[in-house]
């Protein structure tokens, strides 16, 4: 009579080895749900971010402080009781954060204009004005993104948009770290903040520059971690998706694309639990499945096809206009 048991027909010692390999495999992947699912609780439950406060300095310093994501970094860590230093491009929204932030929160302000564009000009200048200062948080935050998908030899003004993106999205973190690190290390405490994006996880078509800068973003900050966090200091790789700011042109937060101020106070909560995060629980959940799930080809033929449907309303409103 003939078996419907898969390992009918099977030698004993096969059918027993091949049982004991099932369970063996069912329990692993038991095991690894389970892990992830109390990381999670523990991180998008139980983080608090306690750790981000003035007790580790009195100074936190935000780049590309004025507006979306820096500009609410800087508010939650004045809310926080944390002196804030706002750098950006313009002197009067800084001005204007400026005296919002003091107002609002009774903190101390300081500003320094600069433009991470022109670095030849600027690092010295920053050099001078985080002098003396006992910087607990750095927040890497200044970025620069194409004007719309597109084709690389099809950027417009390609060389100068190289020069731009490189140079905001990479030297800035290099170099606004390199001034910051050495005073986190003689108090042997200190939180670097990178923020890097979604788009550094795996490689993304019609945005490729972009993500490779942020790729750098994301692979700097483990390896900085990896060399500091027994001396004292973390540094936390941060790779939010969509979030409703200028850059990404996103006017109305959604449950998958809030606003900048529920994304800070969100990533914030999980500093000291992740190295890396999406910083956001609906953000994490988009990370495992595009980065974990699926396989790197079908997740990179989605955002191709996405930004391919992107560039063509860009270019179609252009020639309308």
């Amino acid at each position: 009579m003939a078996s419907d048991t898969p390992l009918a027909g099977l030698p004993v010692p096969c059918a027993g080895f091949f049982w004991y390999l099932g369970v063996i495999a069912a329990s692993w992947w038991g095991v690894r749900v389970a892990w992830r699912l109390l990381s999670g609780a523990r991180v998008w439950v139980l983080g608090s971010g306690a750790q981000v406060g003035p007790r580790i300095g009195k100074w936190a310093v935000v780049t590309g402080a004025t507006d979306g994501i820096g500009k609410a970094y800087a508010e939650e860590l004045a809310k926080r009781g944390m002196c804030i230093v706002l750098i950006s491009r313009s002197q009067e929204k800084l001005d204007d954060v400026s005296k919002s932030i003091r107002e609002k929160f009774k903190v101390e302000t300081k500003v320094i204009a600069a433009d991470f564009g022109k670095p030849a000009e600027i690092y010295d200048r920053i050099e001078a004005g985080l002098k003396g200062l006992e910087i607990g948080v750095l927040v890497n935050n200044v970025g620069v993104s194409y004007e719309y998908p597109e084709y690389f030899l099809d950027i417009p003004d390609l060389d100068n948009t190289l020069d731009k993106l490189i140079t905001i999205n990479i030297t800035s973190v290099c170099k606004m770290t390199r001034l910051v690190l050495p005073g986190m290390l003689e108090r042997s405490k200190g939180v670097i903040l990178n923020i890097s994006s979604a788009s550094g996880m795996y490689p993304v078509p019609l945005l490729t520059v972009y993500s490779a800068t942020k790729a750098f973003v994301d692979f700097f900050s483990r390896g900085l971690h990896a060399e500091y966090k027994s001396k004292g200091v973390t540094v936390q790789s941060v790779l939010p998706f969509f979030v409703a700011t200028k850059l990404s042109k996103v006017r109305k937060p959604t449950w998958d694309k809030p606003s900048p101020e529920d994304y800070v106070r969100s990533a914030l909560n999980t500093v000291g639990l992740q190295t890396q995060t999406n910083g956001y629980l609906a953000h994490a959940i988009m990370g495992w499945v595009t980065g974990s799930l699926l396989p790197l080809c079908i997740a990179m033929k989605l955002a191709m096809n996405m930004n391919k449907g992107l560039r063509a309303r860009f270019l179609k409103r252009a020639k309308k206009n």
